[in-house]
């Protein structure tokens, strides 16, 4: 067993039993985790019907979720990577921009990936190998080339007690690209951006972190569509890595020239 294409049924019931729960109650408790970061009942609902679907399929494969760590299995060799709920804060105001996403994990890299978008109707999966899908058709990067003309999605800023060096270097992205791209979003779900990288509208999502449960599955759709995840440092992207930069090849030098001058503009880290 090499790409686990045998298990994506199962990823993708994994997805469908947490869009049921998401479409079928709103929030109605939000708990706070740290400073401007929370949960609701709705995140732990997810978390837990898809734990325990995955133990009773694949019970030989560990968990590694956003609310409830790690459980099962603690060998790498094979884990799943989930976030019940990728936008938390706009689920809890109502904002419609939310997704789950799943990734099966072979040590530090995604064989499989499934993502739902609850309140846009959408589904996204890939396997590595055998390409990237939204629904049944199969979906590309974009061929942007030009600054001018890329849409480009930035993730949330830092919170918690070191989050001002680390927003410098975001506040510098912003205003290097704002003034050059096509267009800037923040869009609030590290799994959206990426999903849309994959499928063309972004040309590119700049994450300066990553969690496991927010990237991994988005990375491999993105790799599969045919475009670039890189660290910060330019190096192809892993479950190790402090960043998720997801780009159509066409821009490569241009953000990661622009992440690099952000950088050396402030002294400041990204994270």
């Amino acid at each position: 067993m090499t790409d686990h294409i045998e298990l994506l049924p199962i990823a993708r019931e994994a997805v469908a039993t947490a869009h049921r729960i998401i479409r079928s109650r709103m929030p109605h408790s939000v708990m706070a985790k740290g400073d401007r970061d929370m949960v609701t009942d709705v995140d732990l609902a997810v978390e837990d019907a898809v734990r325990g679907f995955l133990a009773r399929e694949t019970p030989e494969i560990g968990i590694l979720g956003e609310e409830r760590g790690r459980t099962g299995s603690t060998d790498d060799a094979l884990w799943w990577a989930l976030d019940p709920v990728d936008g938390t804060a706009n689920l809890a105001r109502g904002v419609p921009l939310c997704a789950v996403s799943l990734a099966l994990v072979k040590g530090r890299n995604s064989v499989l990936a499934a993502i739902d978008l609850p309140f846009l109707g959408v589904h996204y999966t890939a396997a590595a190998g055998h390409g990237a899908f939204m629904g049944d058709e199969r979906i590309r990067a974009s061929e942007t080339r030009v600054l001018s003309e890329a849409m480009i999605s930035i993730g949330d800023f830092a919170v918690g007690a070191d989050a001002e060096p680390k927003n410098r270097v975001r506040m510098a992205l912003l205003a290097l690209l704002g003034g050059q791209a096509q267009r800037i979003r923040m869009i609030g779900t590290a799994a959206i951006d990426l999903a849309w990288v994959a499928q063309g509208k972004l040309d590119a999502s700049i994450i300066l972190a990553n969690e496991p449960w927010d990237t991994m599955a988005g990375v491999l759709l993105v790799r599969e569509a045919g475009g670039l995840v890189l660290d910060q440092d330019d190096t192809p992207h892993t479950a190790a890595s402090t960043a998720t930069i997801a780009v159509c090849p066409g821009l490569r030098d241009t953000i990661m020239a622009a992440l690099r001058q952000a950088h050396t503009d402030t002294g400041g880290r990204g994270g």
